[in-house]
């Protein structure tokens, strides 16, 4: 059977071979990711479609077109002593022996063997080494009893069987003498967001105007209710969620802003999807919230965090960063104190956020030392003037400062 690059998205015709999680010449089970693929937009994960002998026909850093074969997978192969089939056969078989005697005596309970590590996926095996949990705590629902990655991810804080152990490092940690030169190909990924990167700036009228606000008011409604807020949507308060809604509320305000130039049109959207640029262990993604103007706060922190850990486990998909209208960045939570963002092509403008510092103020005529942040607006010139750029971040300062005017849409 062979193993050919899948589609991935429209206007895509190649990929690159990210990393081989099954080597060649190892068996696989069917469903089992065998490898990953990078391409200019995300990364995608391939599974074996039937269990076998992996061949590999591509080394990583390969750049294949999609619809290549990649590999192939001898499905005549018998199944090596310890794999999920030949366990699910031995089981097979004795359960057929049991039924099949006279006994009378009755069956004992079964216990589940620890998980052998050796027997582990790969991605199982970075989930037990990013969470600390001792695999032998619990129970696999994978065939053949085996752990998969989201009993590792769902199991037990408690389920570390002693001291909590810190996360494995990310990344590679590069050995080098001094003086020399390493050279390392870019990936298909890193490439891409240069790209775009050096086209946005070479086609639009970039400029980026600031702001501070005072971050008091939304601190305090914050700490107020993030207990009752996490019991009752299951998810964190954070500050995003906020950010989001000021930011909607600022667009609808200033249309112009979620607007883009296609030629020599104008294209309003009448709808609010709002791009959240998150990092991940490849670069910096931006998956967007999709009509995040129909989402109540609570859902707007859930799809963040869902996001966030998709980001994080390299899951974002091509139709999770499609279609944005506006950019926000959180560079804030690297400890930048002020940046100028650069435009998400084809949007026209992007938000930055910053690190909370306090800082003394003036307030009726008194130094007051308040929280603040520093706001950055980047947008295209082209598209929307001075003095909307400037009311538009002032809206979401006002926002932030009186967060019932979000509520009440003022």
């Amino acid at each position: 059977m062979d193993i050919k690059v899948p589609e991935v998205g429209e206007s895509i015709t190649e990929a690159e071979i990210g990393e081989w999680l099954k080597k060649d010449g190892e068996y696989v089970e069917r469903d089992e990711v065998i490898l990953s693929l990078e391409t200019d937009k995300a990364s995608v994960e391939v599974v074996a479609e039937a269990a076998g002998l992996l061949s590999t026909k591509a080394a990583e850093g390969d750049t294949v077109e999609i619809g290549a074969v990649v590999a192939s997978i001898d499905t005549s192969a018998e199944a090596p002593a310890g794999s999920a089939k030949k366990e699910e056969t031995s089981s097979e078989a004795e359960s057929s022996s049991s039924s099949s005697g006279s006994s009378s005596e009755p069956s004992q309970p079964q216990m589940n063997a620890a998980p052998d590590p050796d027997h582990m996926s790969p991605a199982v095996r970075k989930a037990v080494n990013d969470t600390g949990v001792d695999p032998s705590t619990i129970k696999g629902t994978g065939r053949g009893g085996r752990l998969t990655k989201d009993d590792v991810l769902s199991a037990p804080k408690g389920s570390s069987g002693g001291a909590p152990q810190a996360p494995a490092p990310k990344g590679k940690t590069r050995d080098m003498e001094p003086g020399s030169i390493e050279r390392v190909k870019m990936t298909s990924l890193r490439r891409k967001v240069a790209e775009r990167l050096v086209s946005a700036q070479q086609t639009a009228a970039i400029l980026t105007t600031f702001n501070e606000v005072d971050m008091t008011a939304l601190m305090n409604l914050r700490n107020q209710y993030k207990e009752d807020f996490e019991k009752v949507h299951g998810v964190r308060l954070g500050f995003m969620g906020f950010f989001v809604k000021a930011t909607i509320e600022a667009l609808k305000a200033f249309p112009a802003v979620n607007a883009s130039i296609d030629g020599t049109d104008i294209l309003y959207h009448n709808y609010h999807n709002i791009g959240v640029a998150v990092s991940s262990p490849k670069g910096l993604v931006v998956p967007v919230l999709k009509d995040a103007d129909q989402m109540s706060l609570a859902g707007v922190e859930q799809n963040i965090k869902d996001y966030a850990l998709k980001a994080r486990d390299g899951k974002i998909s091509l139709d999770d960063m499609s279609g944005g209208t506006f950019t926000i960045s959180n560079g804030g939570v690297f400890g930048s104190l002020m940046s100028t963002p650069i435009l998400n092509p084809p949007q026209s403008g992007i938000l930055g956020m910053h690190k909370i510092e306090k800082r003394p103020v003036v307030i009726n005529d008194e130094v007051k030392v308040r929280p603040m942040m520093y706001l950055a607006l980047s947008y295209d010139h082209r598209m929307i003037d001075g003095k909307e750029s400037v009311s538009f971040l002032v809206k979401i300062k006002e926002n932030i400062e009186d967060p019932s005017r979000i509520l009440l849409q003022v």
